[in-house]
């Protein structure tokens, strides 16, 4: 636990189309904006507990995350997550079910609340809940019986859960580029890459030949990468790194920030460079968080009006200085590959806030650093 931030495990489960089922829930907490996914267990295989005798078999698997939600409200939205998934919820415990998402921890939290409790028992008792938990964070102590997650499944008879090798999820964080990935992983978003493999037939490819047969999985890992921006905060990627000015009350300017950003109506890369300055009233701000804003907003569909005014408006917001200045040139792919198809154009954009906006001088200062 540290900046407000609790680390937690989920665990997983599913056994109606749990092929698909149990990667895309996955995919929807790593795209979760107050949710920060930081390992995935392998998937395994249990028979359900409970029930009629012939109900699937599970596929379960548990997450280690981050989070500022409280458990209350964290648990709130794995059942919305659950709900987006087509969970149906009923008074049988042991119906068959799209997903189930449990709180399992909330760091060392002890508490009893409405029906539910942290630790779920099922982290002591249930070989299916336990297994994963261990797989991915062995060492995660139980806050109760002080044991770790690995004493805890050496001590049970595991051999009711099997491990489901074709269907190892790779486990990286968003933040992560897709050189990161492991491109082994058979499923990753089925349903954004079943999309992929229709837009492939679309444009007369076969999609099963062999230089397209991963194309479809690599494709929706890219677009979590690219457009990774809507799954992050202004507060995370800041981690509180503001200071004291201690006096300084010259003009901040970082420059030459490269960011690639995909235009809005087109879905094309557009590129460039940002240059991004503040006057300091009594606060400034790690220089690489800069840089960082910069990505946040970048990473989004965008069109670069609106991505110079976000990232302005963001250092606004967070320091409250004198002044700021947001200065892009973006080479646009949809007007480079296509329409007018001027591959030497570039687009300019400026946002000037305070003493940028109302000071001749000091924007004339600004536009001779950049140059410069």
């Amino acid at each position: 636990m540290s900046n407000g931030h609790v680390d937690v495990v989920i665990a997983l489960g599913s056994n109606i189309e749990r092929e698909r089922h149990l990667p895309e829930a996955i995919r929807l907490l790593r795209r979760h904006r107050g949710i920060e996914v930081t390992e995935v267990s392998r998937f395994f295989e249990s028979a359900a507990v409970g029930g009629p005798e012939d109900a699937p078999e599970f596929f379960n698997a548990a997450v280690v995350a981050c989070t500022r939600l409280g458990p209350k409200e964290l648990r709130d939205e794995l059942r919305d997550i659950e709900e987006a998934l087509g969970r149906e919820r009923s008074e049988d415990p042991d119906a068959s079910r799209t997903i189930d998402l449990d709180l399992v921890f909330y760091g060392d939290l002890v508490e009893e609340f409405d029906g539910w409790s942290i630790p779920d028992p099922g982290a002591a008792s249930a070989p299916h809940v336990a297994v994963p938990i261990a797989d991915v964070a062995p060492q995660w102590v139980h806050p109760v019986t002080g044991e770790t997650a690995y004493d805890i499944v050496a001590a049970m008879d595991a051999s009711v859960v099997r491990p489901v090798t074709a269907i190892q999820l790779a486990p990286p964080h968003l933040t992560r580029g897709p050189a990161d990935w492991d491109d082994h992983a058979d499923v990753y978003a089925p349903r954004f890459e079943s999309l992929v493999r229709q837009q492939l037939m679309e444009i007369g490819e076969d999609p099963d030949r062999e230089g397209l047969l991963r194309t479809p999985l690599r494709v929706a890992k890219a677009f979590d990468f690219l457009t990774s921006g809507y799954s992050a905060s202004l507060d995370d990627v800041v981690n509180n790194a503001i200071f004291d000015a201690e006096g300084a009350d010259e003009m901040v300017l970082v420059k030459d920030i490269e960011f690639y950003s995909m235009c809005e109506h087109h879905m094309l890369p557009f590129f460039g460079k940002a240059a991004v300055a503040y006057l300091p009233n009594e606060r400034i701000i790690g220089l690489s968080k800069l840089a960082r804003i910069v990505d946040l907003y970048s990473r989004r569909l965008q069109v670069q009006e609106r991505l110079t005014n976000q990232i302005a408006e963001a250092v606004q917001n967070i320091l409250e200085p004198h002044g700021v200045a947001v200065i892009v040139e973006g080479r646009h792919f949809c007007m480079m590959m296509r329409g007018v198809q001027k591959q030497d154009s570039s687009t300019v954009t400026s946002a000037m806030l305070g003493t940028f906006k109302a000071d001749a001088r000091t924007r004339t200062e600004l536009l001779g650093l950049v140059r410069g």
